[in-house]
């Protein structure tokens, strides 16, 4: 009873951004991104595909205009708060968290750009992009960045069907990884 009378009513937006976040943090999951995929299973790899998903999500909400602006600003609020929380848990000093966190949001905007130069550019500017950010810690294949290149293309190309109350809904729907070949817009 308690609980009802002092809950907080939750903002339709703010539902969709977590219901957005959890829908990338299960794709970023996804064990074939660190086999096949070649992803580091590591705290840096783990990040980096969770800073992709939430860049091609970011870059779709953005061709919706000012009508999903709030929700591309959510679902940054919620990545973020979640990354916060993390490093808490993790140990981090409060002192410390702050600059951490600055760190994040300015490789954030970093992926993001180079994404979404990588995407339309296409072909190699994507797979340099994949390889420097998503892989650049280990050493890939160029079977390993052509699959992840033809996966975000695919992501791309999928989140751009997908109609603004859908997402709303915290329903992206990202394909399969990895891609067959005929999987690539």
């Amino acid at each position: 009873m308690l609980q009802r009378l002092f809950a907080r009513r939750q903002d339709p937006d703010e539902a969709a951004a977590r219901a957005l976040y959890q829908a990338i943090v299960d794709q970023a999951r996804l064990p074939a991104f660190y086999g096949e995929g070649g992803v580091p299973d590591s705290l840096d790899g783990r990040f980096e595909l969770i800073i992709l998903h939430s860049a091609l999500l970011v870059r779709r909400l953005k061709s919706d205009g000012p009508a999903a602006g709030a929700l591309s600003q959510l679902l940054f609020d919620v990545l973020f708060q979640n990354m916060d929380e993390n490093l808490r848990e993790m140990g981090v000093g409060d002192m410390s968290v702050g600059k951490k966190i600055k760190a994040m949001v300015t490789a954030f905007y970093g992926r993001l750009s180079a994404y979404e130069e990588g995407l339309a550019a296409g072909g190699e500017a994507l797979e340099e992009a994949l390889g420097r950010n998503l892989l650049g810690t280990v050493g890939s294949t160029a079977e390993q960045r052509a699959a992840l290149a033809r996966y975000v293309e695919a992501s791309a190309a999928a989140l751009a069907q997908r109609d603004l109350a859908a997402l709303r809904a915290g329903a992206p729907a990202f394909p399969a990884f990895p891609p067959g070949p005929d999987n690539g817009p």
